[in-house]
């Protein structure tokens, strides 16, 4: 099992920033990929960026440039950090956890950004 603890969200302006932390306990060790995603009502779920554990990052297009994904090995935590943000850019955020064959996941932050 593998717990993860979202932290981070609020109300900003556009053109601020942010940034969300996920602490990660339990199986860590079993982890081969961490992420974040996005759901904003009426909408499907979406990637916005990946860290495997090669250390690689994806992000989603319409981030990219913007958000920058990172993780603190030591205290077992995942960051987010956005920049630039966009009333678009408002949604609960998800920090999840992926093992082969499974997929962990927070219990969601909320990000809204004011025009």
């Amino acid at each position: 099992q593998v717990q993860l603890v979202e932290s981070g969200g609020g109300l900003v302006q556009a053109g601020g920033s942010l940034r969300l932390s996920c602490a990660a306990s339990g199986s860590i060790f079993s982890v081969n990929a961490m992420g974040w995603y996005r759901q904003a009502p009426g909408n499907q779920r979406e990637l916005v960026a990946r860290i495997l554990r090669s250390g690689s990052t994806d992000y989603a297009a319409s981030v990219k440039g913007r958000f920058t994904i990172s993780r603190d090995n030591a205290k077992n935590t995942l960051y987010l950090q956005m920049n630039s943000l966009k009333p678009e850019d408002t949604a609960v955020y998800y920090c999840t956890a992926s093992r082969p064959g499974y997929n962990y996941w927070g219990q969601g932050t909320q990000v809204s950004v004011s025009s």
